[in-house]
């Protein structure tokens, strides 16, 4: 019976805040597995983001948490797994992974690749920025050749092992989802891997609009062959997610299990418009074809030229068309797998609050935060390549 539902499941245990958890931890994995394609890869295409990459991880890690630890409503007691850790548990070794890629991965690369930077300001700034720099060094002093020789080595390896890290960080969102046997729209082996894909998605297109959006905000030019190089990407990993998607669609399909026609319900009625219109369609069918419109095959016919500036609007546009998509994503995954019974035998309705701890209000204010958190990174280490400006600030 469609509105109905048996037995008697009509509150939701995983709200809105739940729903952003596993976005945020996506843009940190996907801007820091970005950030690795100039580190461990070469390419260099992508080394004006380089630096911002590894800042927007940061700022979205020192956020990642929050969501999880307003909802639980005692957020006192998230020590307590530290003390009395449980490795049986998915979520409780979190915290683990995340102590893991905040201290040891994301903080020792930037300090690394910072450290001479950090070291030249601490002698020309004045005030208080002298004192925070110097403090910022830790008293590693040493520009010679040799230093920096280390220093970049050591930064290269701690990227080759923050790329399992940021997928270990990620993929084990998918992993909770993926191993709840009891409930058909999560249990799928191919969850952690479209979690993993989808992530990367969001992080590119991220970095991909913060760094047009600074360019331009700044008064710089755009290195328009970084951001023909990350819309290509953006493009690959976007297609890659899709047909992952789709390919545990079909096989749910051909499984044709005793849940299929509940999931039928679901996707024709409650998830329809953030499935079918704002996931498919708005962030994904129409991504691709904007950037197929601006793909550099296409450019060389004369007919089909797009001018810089208007590449660089639809990247822009592309960019939030993506974010809209991958939250679509993570709201039909969290949500959409509490609207029906665990009898399949109907569906209840979600209503988000504006205001409250599990409100419209505190989600955007945790979206808004990490880029906050990113200006004042920023302004205290400039990411920006021309060495004038940075020398400056």
């Amino acid at each position: 019976m469609q509105g109905f539902i048996y037995p008697n499941e009509f509150e939701l245990q995983w709200s809105l805040l739940v729903v952003l958890y596993p976005y945020l931890t996506g843009l940190v994995a996907g801007a820091f597995i970005l950030a690795s394609l100039e580190r461990v890869f070469n390419v260099k295409e992508v080394e004006p983001t380089y630096r911002l990459s590894l800042l927007t991880a940061l700022a979205f890690l020192i956020v990642a948490p929050l969501p999880l630890l307003a909802h639980l409503g005692h957020p006192e007691r998230s020590f307590q797994m530290f003390l009395t850790p449980n490795p049986r548990s998915a979520m409780a070794m979190f915290g683990f992974v995340y102590a893991w890629y905040l201290m040891v991965v994301l903080l020792l690369e930037i300090w690394f690749d910072y450290r001479e930077d950090m070291v030249r300001w601490a002698g020309t700034s004045t005030g208080w920025r002298r004192w925070m720099y110097t403090i910022l060094t830790l008293g590693a002093t040493d520009v010679s050749e040799k230093a920096l020789r280390f220093d970049r080595s050591a930064g290269r390896w701690i990227t080759v092992v923050g790329i399992p890290s940021a997928f270990l960080l990620h993929g084990y969102v998918g992993f909770i989802f993926g191993s709840v046997k009891a409930n058909p729209w999560w249990s799928s082996v191919l969850m952690p891997v479209v979690f993993l894909f989808s992530a990367i998605v969001s992080g590119i297109a991220l970095v991909l609009f913060i760094y047009v959006w600074a360019q331009l905000s700044r008064g710089k030019p755009v290195d328009m062959v970084c951001a023909d190089k990350l819309a290509s990407f953006l493009f690959y990993a976007i297609v890659v997610d899709f047909s992952l998607e789709m390919l545990d669609f079909i096989h749910r399909l051909y499984e044709a299990e005793e849940s299929i026609a509940i999931l039928s319900q679901l996707v024709e009625g409650r998830l329809f418009t953030s499935l079918i219109v704002l996931q498919v369609s708005i962030g994904t069918l129409v991504p691709i074809a904007l950037l197929l419109m601006v793909s550099p095959a296409l450019r060389k016919n004369p007919l089909l030229q797009v001018s810089d500036e208007m590449r660089r609007i639809i990247y822009l546009a592309v960019a939030v068309l993506v974010q809209i998509g991958i939250f679509s994503i993570r709201w039909n995954v969290v949500i959409g797998g509490q609207l029906f019974s665990k009898s399949l035998r109907g569906l209840t309705t979600y209503k988000v609050e504006l205001f409250g701890m599990e409100g419209l209000a505190m989600t955007i204010g945790f979206l808004l935060l990490p880029l906050g958190i990113l200006w004042v990174l920023v302004k205290i280490l400039p990411p920006w390549i021309d060495p004038e400006e940075a020398g400056s600030r």
